[in-house]
């Protein structure tokens, strides 16, 4: 694939991640399900490691701060998912990373944005936070799963950041998705252990095959995304990702039964005017 195809090949994966989400939304046993989908994770990431040459010594702190910020992004998206409904939990996630991820690409990376990529970020974040409010400004009693959103959409700038980085520095992509899903995954199972103890998979109970295919999904989508972070544009990247909450928002009314509603249909038309415009953007 070359570098045209980067809208496309983040578009799926953005349908990948909505899947994935809505079936770890619907696990009975969240710890457990995540355990499962990171079990995912560290199988594919020890069978992509043998097939590609290990990265180049500069990506290696760049793949451990990645696995760090992944396991906080996964407890902060399980207590999510705890306390509040998919339909919102969702939006608020995806949504605060656009907004942050182009932040950090100018602060720290010093890679300045041109006024059409500005406005595109700006537009489809507008259309996220739309979404996300679309029932309502949450009141007291939402504001701890609200909380774990907004920390979750921070932990997602931050990993999309660090991989943007790190996969540039290292001399082969597949091999920086390769390491970052071991990684990923043996941290997260580990968190798990320490959470329910030893016995975590001797009974998984029902919702394994859930955990097992979310893993699988997720693992695609997320190495789809790498792959366009070492040929785009880290913050149009960022911004094209979160059409997942589009997605989701169907998933959540067609699924789930949550209502959708025309506040919730417009937000998502803004979010396609904004893709519409970072397509136009000069690179």
């Amino acid at each position: 694939m070359d570098a045209t195809m980067v809208p496309v090949v983040v578009l799926v994966a953005a349908a990948l991640h909505a899947v994935w989400n809505a079936l770890a939304h619907a696990l009975p046993d969240k710890v457990v399900g995540f355990a499962l989908i990171n079990a995912a994770f560290l199988g594919g990431g020890v069978l992509l490691a043998c097939l590609a040459p290990l990265p180049d010594a500069r990506a290696w702190p760049y793949l451990a701060a990645s696995a760090v910020l992944q396991v906080l992004y996964q407890l902060l998206l399980l207590q999510a998912y705890r306390l509040g409904d998919f339909g919102q939990m969702y939006p608020l996630a995806r949504g605060t990373a656009p907004w942050l991820v182009a932040a950090l690409s100018v602060l720290v990376l010093g890679r300045p944005l041109g006024t059409a990529q500005w406005a595109g970020v700006l537009v489809i974040s507008a259309g996220l936070a739309g979404l996300a409010l679309a029932d309502g400004v949450p009141g007291r009693a939402q504001l701890p799963a609200v909380a774990a959103a907004l920390g979750t959409g921070a932990m997602i700038a931050g990993y999309t950041v660090v991989d943007g980085t790190g996969v540039r520095t290292s001399t082969t992509v597949l091999g920086y998705i390769a390491w970052m899903f071991v990684l990923q995954g043996a941290g997260m199972l580990l968190t798990a252990v320490l959470l329910r103890g030893p016995s975590l998979f001797c009974e998984p109970g029902p919702g394994w095959l859930q955990g097992i295919a979310g893993g699988v999904l997720s693992l695609t989508a997320y190495g789809l995304v790498v792959w366009a972070q070492a040929h785009g544009d880290l913050a149009t990247i960022a911004a094209l990702r979160e059409t997942s909450i589009v997605i989701a928002a169907l998933i959540g009314a067609l699924v789930f039964r949550e209502r959708l509603g025309a506040a919730r249909m417009a937000a998502g038309a803004v979010v396609v005017a904004g893709i519409a415009v970072l397509q136009l953007a000069p690179v």
